[in-house]
């Protein structure tokens, strides 16, 4: 559902199946210089390929078909982690909860006021590009990581662990001095500027220390 893009300029898609309040949301997002796409129904927004670009969805909660809030869900399920604000004339208390103990920025009840709509938007785009930036760290770790030998690999658990040098050879019987050795390999090969920037690797990759 995704493809790779060489732009950077952010995406605003409105999924309504009002033809009117879609038109009137592209209007003003192309006012303040962003992009947007509209579709008429969550099918339909399923059947396009998004750029790999930082993005959200301004989602209508009553859709032909599926349901909006059904529609998040099903995102959810694929692990489509793009930033929704909801849209509805008929919102209620427990609609709104739904929505957003389930990841929703936003629930705006129509008619919204457009400055409203505009913070939405711009907290939804934020919220997208920081996990792109993350997710984009965390892949550069483990390709780190995947570059280190098995045995580096065990040695990264036990040093996070807290474990000397003399601890970490008696746990996997080799020598201190080999140990010293393969340690500032992880050290160089991770980019780990200190001990405490090494756990910090190791906790974003899932690395459960390895203890005696």
């Amino acid at each position: 559902m995704t493809k790779n893009s060489n732009e950077v300029s952010p995406v605003v898609f409105v999924v309504d199946d009002d033809e009117s309040v879609r038109g009137a949301l592209v209007d003003l997002f192309q006012s303040v210089g962003l992009r947007a796409e509209t579709f008429g129904s969550a099918s339909e927004f399923l059947k396009t390929e998004l750029p790999d670009v930082p993005g959200c969805l301004v989602l209508d909660v009553r859709l032909p078909g599926l349901s909006g809030l059904d529609f998040q869900t099903e995102l959810a399920k694929a692990g489509i982690r793009i930033p929704i604000v909801f849209i509805t004339g008929h919102g209620d208390i427990p609609m709104s909860v739904r929505a957003m103990k389930a990841g929703a920025v936003e629930f705006l009840t129509k008619p919204f006021r457009e400055q409203d709509m505009l913070e939405a938007v711009q907290v939804a785009l934020e919220k997208d590009r920081g996990r792109r930036d993350h997710d984009k760290r965390l892949s550069e770790l483990r390709s780190l990581f995947d570059s280190l030998t098995s045995r580096e690999q065990t040695i990264i658990g036990f040093v996070t662990a807290g474990l000397m040098n003399k601890q970490i050879a008696a746990e996997i019987g080799i020598s201190e001095i080999t140990v010293k050795v393969h340690r500032g390999n992880v050290m160089r090969k991770m980019g780990a500027k200190s001990l405490a920037d090494l756990v910090r690797m190791a906790d974003a990759l899932g690395i459960r220390p390895q203890k005696s």
